[in-house]
Order: C-alpha cells, then sequence, then structure tokens
C-alpha cells in the first residue's frame, strides 16, 4: 500500500519527539547537535547558534559516514535536534536519521519558536 505525505508526517512526527525551545537548550549546553533542514534562502536568514545546515533532501549525504560529505559532526550516539520552519521538514529528516541508526533525535519544530523565546541566533 502506498503512503501518502501525510501518512509520512503522521509516521515522523510519532516517532521523533517534539521538544520545546527550553528543552532544546538544555540539550544543546550537553553537547546536542543541532541541525538546520531548511534551504539555503531561509537559513540565509539566520539559524540557531552554533547549527549545522543540512537540507533535508541532503540530510542522508551528510549524516552517512560512508559519503564523501559527511560531515563529521553526526554522530550516531550523540543527541540530534532537528528543526525547518514551522516542523514539518524536520519530522521527517529526524525519522530518515533515526531509519539511519541514530538513536536519539529530537524535533525542534519550527525557527521562529526559538526566536520567539528569546533562543540564541547567528546569521
Amino acid at each position: 500500500m502506498a503512503l501518502s505525505a501525510k501518512d509520512m508526517l503522521a509516521a515522523a512526527n510519532a516517532s521523533v519527539p517534539k521538544i520545546s525551545p527550553e528543552e532544546a537548550r538544555d540539550l544543546i549546553a550537553q553537547g546536542a547537535l543541532v541541525v538546520d533542514v531548511r534551504d539555503g534562502t531561509e537559513v540565509a536568514l539566520g539559524k540557531v547558534k552554533g547549527a549545522v545546515h543540512a537540507q533535508r533532501g541532503l540530510i542522508e549525504f551528510k549524516a552517512d559516514p560512508e559519503m564523501p560529505s559527511h560531515d563529521p559532526a553526526f554522530q550516531k550516539d550523540r543527541t540530534v535536534i532537528v528543526y525547518c520552519a514551522s516542523g514539518g521538514r524536520s519530522a521527517m529528516a529526524g525519522k530518515t536519521l533515526q531509519d539511519m541508526g541514530y538513536t536519539d533525535v529530537r524535533n525542534l519544530g519550527g525557527f521562529k519558536g526559538w526566536v520567539d523565546v528569546g533562543g540564541e541566533v547567528e546569521k
């Protein structure tokens, strides 16, 4: 049976825990990797301070240590926090990371929520 985008998003949201900006701050202080999965034009507006950019369509290539484009910040036993503009792409990217063997992936949701509570941002 074929899955719809809605089905896939529901499965991703059920699998990848959603966290608050406050929880994200605590995890970042403990060494979590923050991953911005938005596209380049969105990232140009700013990103969570210290976040790695790996847009959703390329995250597998950054996260897989066997790929030449692997980013060494991606470690399967490290807590990973993903976010996008509203939370949908980050949920899907988080599920992809889980499918690749990442053991602790969390969804911060949307960048605006981070900004609204005074989260640190860099351009």
